[in-house]
């Protein structure tokens, strides 16, 4: 694996595994209709190496309208389906609208799926505002600013999430906004365990 990481992006050369190829093939959807969106969590950790499996993968989309939804929902049932509903006005107005989320798998799977929501809080917004532009194999998809992602997951608490936070900072430290780092360990109350498990 190579990554190489710059101030704007970072590019990725890895040989892709199969939550990479569902990744891509639902981000080309996005790219196509001009939807913002961000990968937070788990799969973060994943792209860049990480050694764990993971059922879901969480995506954070702007918030948008029934009609863009619509347009967004007839390309993706094209390859994937809904394991929540198969009503696409269902699922905008009863899930995503109400801050719920809902699921998308590939069709005749149950996992990996993607679970997509709007954003919920002032850091899912942060988060889809300040998305980092990523090539995956010169494929292009936007994940979480490793600023936030670290202390996110020592707030997240479990095992998984630290051994998470730890990876990334092992490959980040020498590139990372320590200011940055810093603020979001303020907000989450997480100096101290960041200061336990990743240094």
């Amino acid at each position: 694996m190579e990554i190489e990481i710059e101030q704007e992006c970072i590019k990725i050369d890895k040989q892709l595994n199969s939550l990479d190829r569902f990744v891509i093939d639902f981000s080309e959807i996005l790219n196509k209709l001009n939807i913002k969106y961000v990968f937070v969590s788990g799969y973060v950790s994943i792209i860049f190496g990480r050694n764990r499996s993971s059922e879901d993968i969480d995506l954070i989309i702007e918030k948008i309208d029934l009609q863009k939804f619509s347009a967004l929902w007839n390309e993706l049932v094209k390859k994937f389906e809904c394991i929540i509903t198969e009503d696409k006005k269902n699922a905008y107005e009863e899930y995503l609208l109400n801050n719920h989320s809902i699921r998308f798998s590939e069709k005749g799977k149950f996992v990996p799926n993607m679970e997509v929501k709007f954003p919920k809080t002032e850091l899912d917004l942060w988060s889809l505002k300040n998305s980092v532009k990523t090539f995956l194999n010169n494929n292009l998809i936007f994940i979480s600013k490793i600023e936030l992602q670290i202390p996110f997951k020592l707030f997240l608490g479990s095992d998984k999430d630290f051994e998470d936070a730890k990876f990334l900072y092992e490959i980040f430290k020498e590139k990372i906004d320590n200011n940055l780092l810093n603020e979001f360990n303020e907000k989450l109350k997480t100096k101290q365990i960041f200061t336990k498990i990743c240094r």
